[in-house]
């Protein structure tokens, strides 16, 4: 991995459109809020900004194939606990896998989130400012999505910064809270859970008011169901059960849950907006990630391996696919449907017409998993992802394969937090909800036989493991993993009989691992006189011994 030097943002241009450098633009534009005023038409301009430039351009050019946006994130995250494997540390992910020495606070990694998340941060308070802190009937609308988006880009960022829940501890320090109000300002302190918390619930409740009238043409914009699905996030973190439950209850009014045919659709699976999709961002063809560099900046390339054909792709051609966590795939019974998302190892000990007849039951092209393991550096297709399919199903042309949708919310999430939050005021309640859930997925659920395995079983008990088991697998792949071992305050398994993690990084730990605190870049710790920099994290060289489930 690259140092970042010629890379970084200088004190506050990293936060603000109005002072930046050329070689690194934040999302929208160098202009000041008097003079987008001014423009016309600039306040909707602005608002529609703050949703299309989520994915699809470069921050940092197109030698780093992790450089796309909102969805590189959710493997950034995902790969840094047990479920999401890697092959080998050659994997452009191998940073947040390996804990590599580029998490550490001169590197590139660290300066992702900061370019990333706080100029979507900054897009948002240029929005906010415009309208001020009265807007107009014609500005009501655009305030509340900017307001809604700010909420919940804080609210990724602080768990990512923070050492602590805000369960454990309302006082510890989550990470810079720069406002329409501050944004000038070079030195600002980390905001503890508690103050960044009430900053979040008040843009929401804000955000909920001005959106009550607002009927969207897509899901690619909140509205005030996104705004009632992200208060149920933001109870759920600050343990507040009653409200969490409340909240999830009313975003799901109006979505449906996804049937097995959506879920397993060979050529909308995980690519087209549905009934369940609350939220969700787009790939589009003009996009830089997809029009440069042969697409290999984007999604696709990284997490879609039916595009063997197209000769292009990280995870179809280039030796790098992600796969499932082998204990967690071998938990998950025959009868969930969710299993056939992912390739059955059983698979790799066929002959060849064998396979490509079992391969059947997952594609229509079986040719394509086919070549994508052989293409691997492990050479084999079992534990491949099918859960993302390329558009339309479309395997020789990437440019195509890859302008896919993805979810930021679905209502799946909404009833898993109602499951929880109502379990952890009332569990037999909440056992009836999961288990009617679960009975969606697996008609043969049953909450006794269910083997939801023990990760640290004293940190949160049963009923909420197994909550949590249902997230992992619903949710594989979708950016909440590490969300939900720094919440449940769970540690990894990587090392037991059988694993698929590669030598050297099987590791197990009994807490969150520290590498899931992330660090902020060595610049702005320079110039910001009042942060207060998070520990590199370190791990020991070497496997851990075998767990014994």
């Amino acid at each position: 991995m690259k140092n970042i030097i010629k890379y970084v943002l200088v004190g506050v241009a990293i936060f603000s459109v109005t002072s930046c450098i050329d070689e690194v633009v934040p999302q929208t534009s160098s202009v000041t809020k008097d003079q987008a005023g001014n423009a016309p038409g600039a306040f909707d301009n602005f608002v529609a900004g703050l949703t299309s430039s989520l994915c699809g351009d470069f921050q940092f050019g197109t030698s780093y194939p992790y450089d796309f946006g909102y969805p590189s994130f959710y493997i950034q995250r995902d790969v840094m606990g047990q479920d999401m494997v890697i092959d080998d540390d050659g994997d452009w992910y191998q940073s947040w896998y390996c804990c590599g020495t580029g998490l550490g606070p001169q590197y590139l990694v660290c300066q992702l989130p900061m370019t990333y998340y706080y100029g979507w941060i900054n897009d948002c308070n240029t929005v906010i400012g415009m309208a001020g802190d009265s807007p107009s009937e014609l500005q009501k609308n655009g305030t509340g999505i900017a307001r809604a988006l700010r909420a919940m880009f804080y609210m990724d960022i602080a768990q990512m910064f923070s050492q602590e829940t805000y369960l454990a501890n309302p006082q510890a320090l989550t990470c810079p809270l720069r406002t329409d109000k501050n944004a000038s300002q070079t030195h600002v302190a980390r905001a503890t859970n508690e103050q960044m918390f009430e900053f979040i619930i008040n843009d929401l409740n804000l955000a909920e008011e001005y959106l009550e009238d607002y009927v969207r043409t897509d899901v690619y914009t909140p509205d005030q169901s996104v705004v009632f699905g992200l208060k149920a996030r933001a109870y759920l973190l600050m343990g507040e059960w009653a409200k969490a439950e409340e909240y999830a209850k009313k975003a799901q009014e109006g979505y449906t849950i996804m049937t097995a045919d959506q879920y397993l659709s060979r050529t909308e699976g995980f690519n087209t907006p549905n009934d369940s999709w609350m939220f969700g961002l787009t790939f589009k063809a003009s996009d830089p990630n997809i029009t440069e560099n042969d697409g290999d900046c984007s999604w696709g390339s990284q997490m879609i391996v039916e595009v063997h054909e197209s000769g292009m792709g990280y995870a179809a051609n280039y030796g790098h696919p992600k796969r499932i966590d082998a204990h967690l795939y071998n938990t998950i019974p025959e009868t969930d449907f969710r299993k056939k998302c992912f390739v059955d190892p059983a698979i790799d000990e066929m002959d060849d017409e064998a396979a490509y007849d079992a391969l059947l039951e997952y594609t229509d092209s079986p040719s394509e998993i086919y070549g994508a393991g052989q293409s691997s550096n492990n050479g084999i297709m079992g534990l491949l992802e099918l859960k993302f399919r390329p558009k339309g199903g479309i395997n020789a042309n990437q440019y195509v394969a890859w302008t896919v949708a993805l979810p930021i919310m679905r209502v799946e999430e909404m009833k898993l937090i109602e499951i929880e939050a109502a379990g952890r005021q009332d569990e037999a309640r909440g056992i009836q909800l999961l288990t009617e859930f679960a009975k969606t997925r697996n008609p043969e659920y049953n909450y006794e036989d269910q083997n939801a395995d023990a990760y640290n079983n004293t940190t949160t008990g049963t009923f909420v493991n197994k909550v949590w088991w249902q997230r992992r697998v619903e949710f594989w792949g979708e950016g909440i993993a590490t969300y939900d071992i720094k919440r449940l305050q769970k540690g990894i398994i990587r090392s037991y009989a059988g694993t698929n993690h590669p030598t050297d990084y099987r590791w197990n730990t009994t807490t969150v691992p520290s590498w899931m605190t992330w660090c902020f870049v060595q610049t702005e710790s320079n110039y910001n006189n009042l942060l207060e920099q998070n520990p590199t994290p370190t791990h020991e060289k070497g496997d851990d011994p075998a767990y014994a489930w």
